[in-house]
Formats: structure tokens, sequence, C-alpha cells
């Protein structure tokens, strides 16, 4: 059984044909998906109540996207409105995105504080997303004592990975680590604690190898799983064992 830490299910590109999705991860013999809501448009959020409410095996995850950070105050209420669900089980994705800069650096970080804040409140583990900006990520999860949480799609150094690991956060490994030329990635996916190590798609995002350039799924998980396998010397079912074991305990997830 695999557990899917990361997949936007609530996407638009899974409108016309979500059920079936979920029931092709099912026959992947994925057990568990987390799926995280991070944009608020009306239509995501009753698509994301009503997963929840139709699958007993997944979960969610809400948090405002540092590219929406500019609208704050708008979508404040609606996070803490979600986040009172029995099946919202973290708080994110949140951080930073310097890369695109759709919202301005300030208010990406005043707004990143506030849901650390609000996370360390409610007891919940935090996504964190960082792109072009890991120093300034890191710097503000220490300043904010975070020690739950995972950094979500990871693709830095295995120095950053460490002080990650410093901060007792999870690393979780996505499609990418199957890439030809992604050697760094996938030495991170060797040298990783194995009680530390997740697994996602970040789906319909960063399909793996074998289907690279299709619109990815939670079934394509297995991808990921295999590539860890092989670069760890473990069988497929050893990965997804201790990967899954890994997200439930984080996550505060008993149900099968």
């Amino acid at each position: 059984m695999i557990f899917d830490s990361h997949a936007h299910l609530t996407d638009l590109r899974f409108e016309k044909d979500r059920s079936q999705v979920i029931e092709n991860a099912l026959t992947q013999r994925v057990s568990q998906i987390l799926s995280v809501c991070s944009f608020f448009t009306e239509r995501e959020a009753e698509d994301f109540v009503e997963l929840l409410e139709d699958y007993q095996f997944i979960f969610g995850s809400a948090g405002i996207h540092p590219h929406d950070a500019k609208q704050r105050d708008k979508l404040w209420p609606k996070l803490e409105q979600t986040l009172q669900m029995r099946k919202v089980v973290a708080l994110g994705e949140i951080g930073l995105d310097y890369h695109y800069d759709n919202s301005p650096r300030e208010v990406q970080k005043k707004v990143f504080r506030q849901q650390l804040k609000l996370a360390n409140t409610r007891g919940l583990p935090v996504i964190i997303h960082s792109r072009e900006a890991m120093e300034e990520t890191l710097d503000i999860l220490r300043s904010e004592g975070v020690s739950s949480g995972v950094m979500h799609c990871f693709s830095g150094s295995e120095e950053e990975m460490k002080a990650c690991l410093d901060l007792g956060l999870h690393i979780s490994v996505a499609g990418p680590v199957t890439f030809p030329k992604a050697s760094r990635l996938q030495r991170i996916a060797q040298t990783v604690p194995l009680d530390r190590l997740l697994v996602e798609t970040d789906c319909p995002y960063l399909a793996p190898q074998p289907v690279r350039g299709k619109r990815n799924e939670p079934a394509f998980v297995r991808y990921v799983v295999q590539k860890i396998g092989q670069l760890r010397g473990m069988t497929t079912e050893q990965v997804a064992e201790v990967t899954t074991q890994n997200a439930q305990t984080l996550f505060g997830i008993t149900e099968s």
C-alpha cells in the first residue's frame, strides 16, 4: 500500500474524470491520499469537501499558497473554516516562491509567518513550498519554532536537506527523482533517513519519467516508489510500507 502525500485532486484538470482517477489509484495499491487545497475558488472548496466526505481514504490539507499571499484578507476566513474539518490533517502548502513572485516577497513572508503561527496554535503539521527561497524559508521556520511538517517536492542540496532534518521536518520526493539527469535529487533519495522520507505526486504536475508529459495522477506515485527502491537497494514494497507509515505518523492518521 502506498500513501501519496501530496496531490491536487481538486485541480480543474481532474474535473471531468476525478472519480476514475481515484479508481486508477486504488488499482495501483495507492491506499491513502492527501489532497491539498490551495486556491479556495468556490468550485475547488466545494470539490474538496466532497472528496473528504465521499472517500474514507482521502485526507486533506489547506493553506494559502505563496502565489496567493496578496489575497490573504479574502482567503483567511475560508482557511480557518476549512481547518476545522475533521479530516483536514495539515496546514499547507505554504511558504515562499521567488521564482514567479506572483505576490510581493514581503507579503509572502508575512503570510507565511501568520500561517505557521496558526499551525502551531492548532497543533497541525505544515506542508512547505519553497522555490528559489530556501535560505529565507529555513530562517522563518527556525524563528517560528516549527518542528512538525514536510518539505514538499524537495529539490534542494544535501546541506539544505540536513537543515530541514535538523528542524524536525520530513523530506518528500516526487516524480523528478525518476528523471535521467536528476542526480542530485537521486542522491537525496538515497541518503535521507528512512524514517523521514515521504513520497508524492504533486499531481497534476511533475509526471514521472515513464509518463512524462502527461497529466500526473496518484496512480503514478508507484514510479517514485520504484525508483527510490532501486536507488536504496530496497523492494518497492519496503519503500511503500515505510513511507506510508511515515505519512500516517506525521499526519496523525490511523484509518486504513
